[in-house]
């Protein structure tokens, strides 16, 4: 009796839905085509990047860059090279931005003289004697060949590239990665790090002071990433 009973529920329901194609209709749609069309919409960070690189973001830089002088003349340290944040956040609402994440993230330009290089590793970096500053404040320049995968100085100090712009943090992440990346093609991939000592140099870059759950803040150095640089002899 039971098995008599489930095989007309089945019979009923192989009607019902015979009955709903026939009305209705339905489609069959490969695996392939799915996977096709989930990634003909999938996030292109670099079509991103070239669509605001030249057109928004180097001019942003040239027009917003402040003189590094002026900034690092303000910076109050102790004698160990620490800062209070709360000295720090006029300085930031003068010449920079806070971001969400508390970072204050300054677009700068300066020149100087090259007087200590270090590419010992990938995150190679020069010192900067800077013109108009005699502090006690280090300024270094990322030389590559690599720049810090948490290093979002650039993306984060134009201010028009927000996480709300993007369906998820990863895509938020991918766009500061081709940043960089095309700061190390673009503006880095033809220095000559091995004579970069002596040199004269002007730059265009940003860099970023980051100051969540802080209170004193060590500033002994500044680490820049440059968008334009320029060396003499």
């Amino acid at each position: 009796m039971k098995q008599k009973t489930v095989n007309i529920i089945v019979a009923l329901a192989v009607l019902l839905f015979l009955g709903l194609v026939g009305r209705y209709g339905f489609t069959v749609v490969k695996i392939e085509d799915v996977e096709k069309a989930v990634q003909s919409e999938a996030f292109d960070p670099v079509a991103y990047v070239d669509g605001i690189w030249a057109s928004k973001m180097l001019p942003a830089f040239s027009e917003k860059a402040v003189e590094l002088p002026n900034i690092l003349s303000e910076m109050k340290l102790d004698s160990n090279g620490i800062a209070s944040k709360e000295g720090l956040i006029d300085i930031a609402n003068q010449y920079g931005l806070i971001t969400v994440g508390e970072a204050h993230v300054y677009i700068v330009k300066g020149s100087g003289t090259v007087i200590n290089v270090n590419t010992e590793t990938s995150l190679g970096t020069v010192e900067v004697a800077l013109n108009g500053y005699n502090g006690p404040i280090k300024v270094r320049l990322y030389v590559g060949t690599r720049i810090p995968s948490d290093e979002t100085s650039v993306r984060d100090a134009v201010g028009f590239i927000t996480f709300g712009d993007f369906k998820e943090q990863t895509e938020y992440g991918k766009v500061n990665s081709e940043i960089n990346k095309r700061i190390l093609s673009e503006v880095l991939g033809t220095v000559d790090r091995n004579s970069l000592i002596g040199k004269t140099i002007s730059f265009t870059g940003a860099f970023s002071i980051r100051t969540f759950n802080l209170i004193q803040i060590d500033l002994k150095e500044i680490r820049i990433v440059p968008v334009e640089i320029e060396l003499g002899e």
